[in-house]
């Protein structure tokens, strides 16, 4: 599925709620579904910086594809996570950094987070970015 279609679910899933309790169940619900993250990985240079809750991000890069895996120790951040790896999760690098997150806006997320959840969501895009950037400059250089 392109990250476009999942961008699509994403808004009409937040959006078929009016009100804000229920989209935090849904956000809520998205953090219950990331898969166990190893606990290898749960280590100081895998933390996202920037975020007040811990929250862990580690990538994978296979056949030209990024998976994720994350946690945090904080319900909402994790379902942030969520959102944000169904959405870029399984994409290609050159798919994560053409695609703007303008989504977090369309179901009206970032308005409705506090200052320091809003800066930690921005850490988040952020390293996410990073590390698409990291890999498709190693694919170019391999390819």
């Amino acid at each position: 599925m392109s990250i476009q279609l999942r961008i699509n679910e994403i808004v009409e899933k937040f959006n078929k709620y009016d009100d804000w309790e229920d989209r935090y169940r849904e956000l809520i619900k998205f953090g219950k579904e990331i898969p166990e993250m190893d606990e290898q990985y749960k280590v100081e240079e895998n933390k996202v910086k920037g975020c007040q809750s811990q929250v862990w991000l580690w990538p994978t890069f296979d056949e030209g594809i990024i998976h994720f895996q994350a946690d945090s120790d904080a319900a909402i951040v994790k379902g942030i996570i969520g959102v944000l790896l169904y959405v870029y999760g399984q994409s290609t690098p050159m798919e994560i950094l053409t695609t703007k997150p303008s989504f977090i806006d369309d179901i009206g997320l970032r308005q409705h987070l506090s200052m320091s959840r809003a800066n930690g969501l921005n850490s988040m895009l952020k390293q996410i970015s990073i590390y698409a950037m990291a890999f498709q400059a190693k694919s170019n250089m391999n390819g």
